[in-house]
Order: C-alpha cells, then structure tokens, then sequence
C-alpha cells in the first residue's frame, strides 16, 4: 500500500497505473484531516533533520544507501525515541516480545 494526502501528482492518472504497475494499492487520506498523516509528517522531519539536509548524493544509488543505512542502522538501532520510553525500535520490540512471552 502507498498513502498518500491529496495532492495533485497523487491523484494522477499517471501516479495510480504506476503504483498499480509496481504492486501497490493507492490509498489516500480523507480531507482536511490534519491527523491522518501526522506520524509520517514527523518521521519524514525527522528524516530531512537528520539525513538529508546534511549532505548532497551525487547519484540516486548514494542517496538509497544512505537512506538503508539511515532507517536500518540508525533509526531502528540507535535512535532513541520519546514515544517508546526512549527505546530504541530493536529495543522496545524485543522488550514486548519478552513481556508477551
């Protein structure tokens, strides 16, 4: 699934068949819904803060490694966050495994 605000690319003739193309099933949230979107809106700040407006990649390659590298290293394993009592991912999910087991 692929969600995304109702922004005019998104609602493209041409956005639908490619997402479709590619295996994925557009969603799109309501209007003037200013919650629908707000935990992606913070993780993507995130992402720009962090990442992105730090350095320049030279190829789209650089940029998607960077990206792996950034969610998967950084962000699931080292990055502590307020809302999971300031847990890592790795650390919080492994911590419910434990309580549920």
């Amino acid at each position: 699934m692929i969600h995304s605000d109702q922004g005019t690319q998104f609602t493209s003739w041409a956005f639908t068949h490619r997402a479709k193309a590619s295996g994925l099933v557009p969603s799109m949230g309501s209007i003037g819904d200013c919650y629908d979107n707000a935990m992606i809106e913070s993780f993507w700040s995130r992402v720009q803060v962090e990442l992105l407006d730090r350095q320049r990649w030279v190829t789209r390659v650089e940029l998607a490694n960077a990206m792996f590298e950034y969610l998967e290293i950084f962000h699931n394993r080292h990055r502590r966050h307020s809302a999971l009592q300031m847990l890592t991912p790795i650390e919080f999910e492994q911590r419910q495994v434990r309580i549920v087991a």
